[in-house]
């Protein structure tokens, strides 16, 4: 399977190269939680909210939210990743040690923004500002990031909602370039029997992730997503994070088609609320679980901007 090229993420860069800006200070960046505060929506995690969210458990069945990903894995260009393996010392089928043990290695070689992954507060910007008004001559280096690294992100164990947009919309998939708007996820907030709380963790079904594997090129040009009104609604009530069955949560292209990823502006500079993408989220769908416990550890790679994980949902 030859792998697609993510040609919109790859042009929208090149069209916006020659946009730049000096940083700056401002007030949507601030952070309610202090000048120090390097994990924005997550400080809404407590004892409180966990001990809730446990008590959403009455079949104890467990889902995988993570895809699983190759050198043949679509992702946002030039990204991929690959996995070489080695069986050190070992040579014409040598052995080790006088009970001739053998064992084998692995080397990752790739980026960390590929299947389903978290993007950090660091990952975008505005006029190379970040969330709580970081400014990327602070904070960026080519060894890390000195500030707003994954490794900061909590443990989430939180309530997670499944906002299936695809079924109020009455279809298995929705178009490339659909624009999620206020009125879709208070429809499938209601669809839900539930609502959106402060330390939730809201995922969106849309279908889109179906395609990988089948039309890789369609996947990667396009998507639907969500707009800035429902994305903005979304921080408003105190949500953690915000994932999607796509490569990039946010309509592509987008409602504005110059701008550059607003929603990710939007929810990680502006609110601290971390985005999740590639999320598995059809088992969910097909079960219509619409509330259960969310769970998520990654791996915490000092000064990493985003990580591949495998988060889990039980109910």
């Amino acid at each position: 399977m030859q792998k697609a090229k993510m040609l919109f993420s790859a042009s929208m860069m090149l069209g916006l190269i020659g946009a730049t800006g000096t940083a700056l200070a401002d007030d949507r960046f601030t952070s309610p939680f202090g000048p120090d505060d390097q994990i924005g929506a997550a400080n809404y995690l407590t004892s409180d909210v966990t001990l809730a969210a446990s008590k959403l458990i009455s079949e104890g069945k467990v889902y995988s939210l993570g895809m699983e990903i190759s050198r043949d894995t679509p992702a946002f260009a030039p990204r991929g990743v690959a996995v070489t393996v080695f069986s050190p010392g070992q040579s014409g089928n040598k052995t080790i040690g006088s009970n001739a043990g053998t064992y084998n290695d692995d080397m990752f070689t790739g980026w960390l923004g590929v299947g389903t992954q978290i993007d950090g507060l660091g990952h975008l910007g505005d006029h190379h500002t970040y969330y709580n008004n970081n400014h990327a001559e602070d904070m960026v280096a080519a060894t890390g990031l000195t500030k707003l690294g994954i490794e900061h992100v909590p443990p989430m164990a939180t309530r997670g909602v499944l906002l299936d947009v695809a079924a109020i919309k009455g279809t298995k998939r929705l178009e490339g370039g659909y624009v999620i708007t206020l009125e879709d996820i208070m429809a499938a907030q209601k669809a839900a029997g539930t609502e959106i709380r402060k330390g939730d963790v809201a995922l969106i079904h849309t279908g889109w992730l179906d395609l990988v594997g089948k039309d890789n090129e369609l996947y990667g040009t396009t998507e639907p997503g969500l707009g800035l009104e429902a994305a903005e609604w979304l921080a408003n009530q105190g949500v953690v994070a915000v994932g999607a069955d796509t490569w990039g949560l946010e309509a592509v292209p987008h409602e504005d088609p110059s701008a550059f990823f607003p929603v990710h502006v939007k929810l990680l500079a502006e609110n601290g609320v971390y985005i999740l993408e590639n999320i598995v989220t059809r088992d969910l769908a097909a079960d219509r679980a619409h509330e259960f416990l969310f769970v998520l550890g990654q791996a915490k790679l000092k000064g990493a901007v985003q990580m591949i994980i495998n988060p889990v949902a039980i109910r």
